[in-house]
């Protein structure tokens, strides 16, 4: 990311990986509206809590000013991405979620995954 980027970046909410991640929250949530009840405190939680985590941990990263701080919660938001992909594919082998479903969640994980990725490489390229 370039100086004159970030100077025009006022925001996180100009991030596009940002954007994804939020999309991807709202799709968990509705997705594991559709989860058995006894599941409420268990899948439903865990699945909740990562999904939110990552555009959380964007925002908080981007708002911080700091390339290092940025690179360490771009970091955490990138493992509470993999959590939410593991619990996608234990949700899909438990069938509580189609395969076609499971797939979309995986394939947009491994997209804002790459996305996040692009993003620390353009960082540390810069410190």
């Amino acid at each position: 990311m370039e100086e004159g980027q970030r100077a025009r970046m006022r925001s996180y909410r100009d991030l596009k990986v940002w954007q994804r991640s939020m999309d991807l929250t709202v799709r968990t949530y509705e997705i594991t509206r559709q989860f058995p009840s006894e599941e409420k405190y268990g899948l439903v939680s865990q699945m909740r809590r990562a999904a939110a985590s990552v555009p959380a941990n964007i925002a908080e990263g981007q708002a911080r000013r700091s390339d290092r701080k940025f690179l360490q919660m771009l970091g955490i938001a990138r493992g509470s991405l993999a959590e939410l992909a593991t619990f996608v594919t234990l949700s899909n082998r438990l069938e509580l979620i189609q395969s076609e479903t499971g797939d979309s969640l995986l394939e947009e994980c491994a997209e804002i995954h790459r996305m996040m990725n692009g993003l620390m490489r353009a960082l540390s390229r810069r410190g």
